[in-house]
């Protein structure tokens, strides 16, 4: 059999969750701004022996982001589910990684798909369309490309067309399974208009 993709696909409520980046560099700040991005109201603290301008000021502007400049500390953990390691300290990385695995909390390792409970894939966002793309950690570039790709083709007046039909459903007479049929029958022409 080929090789096949087998993580599981998951959106976080980030809001309702404590993130925790270690690190304050480039690789840090792209992550913050993947999770702002996506999650404008997530809860996310970052640590780092340095902490860039660029992030600091983000703190401005989002009041759920907190920015400190010192090392590490195992406390940092504390009330944490999510932790992102955006470091070039692998050797950190792999400590905090073993204490993060010992206290059950979900864990990415910038750049070490080994140390990774999860990956942050490409997402396409259209109005209430969320799209996920991920190539197993293997290369974010071709996932990049495929979201660009779907940003272009899928209409901006996809939030209409998923609020048109949420409205339509509330209409829907029946158990789950009629409107299962009902929405299936009406949404079958969208793949014909694709293809």
């Amino acid at each position: 059999m080929a090789n096949r993709n087998e993580l599981f696909p998951v959106f976080l409520k980030l809001e309702n969750l404590s993130t925790l980046i270690v690190g304050g560099g480039n690789v840090a700040l792209e992550k913050l701004n993947a999770i702002l991005k996506s999650s404008p109201n997530a809860k996310v603290e970052i640590v780092g022996t340095t902490v860039s301008n660029e992030i600091f000021n983000i703190t401005f502007d989002h009041p759920n982001v907190k920015a400190f400049q010192r090392p590490f500390h195992l406390e940092d953990l504390e009330g944490k589910q999510v932790v992102i390691l955006a470091t070039d300290n692998y050797k950190l990385h792999k400590e905090i990684k073993t204490e993060t695995t010992k206290r059950g909390i979900l864990t990415n390792v910038a750049d070490t798909p080994e140390l990774c409970d999860f990956y942050l894939g490409s997402i396409v966002t259209k109005g209430d369309l969320k799209i996920g793309i991920s190539t197993n950690g293997m290369s974010p570039t071709l996932a990049k490309r495929i979201r660009q790709y779907l940003e272009e083709a899928l209409p901006d007046e996809t939030h209409s067309l998923i609020a048109n039909l949420n409205n339509f459903r509330k209409t829907i007479k029946g158990d789950f399974a009629q409107k299962v049929k009902e929405l299936n029958e009406l949404t079958s022409s969208l793949i014909t208009r694709i293809n």
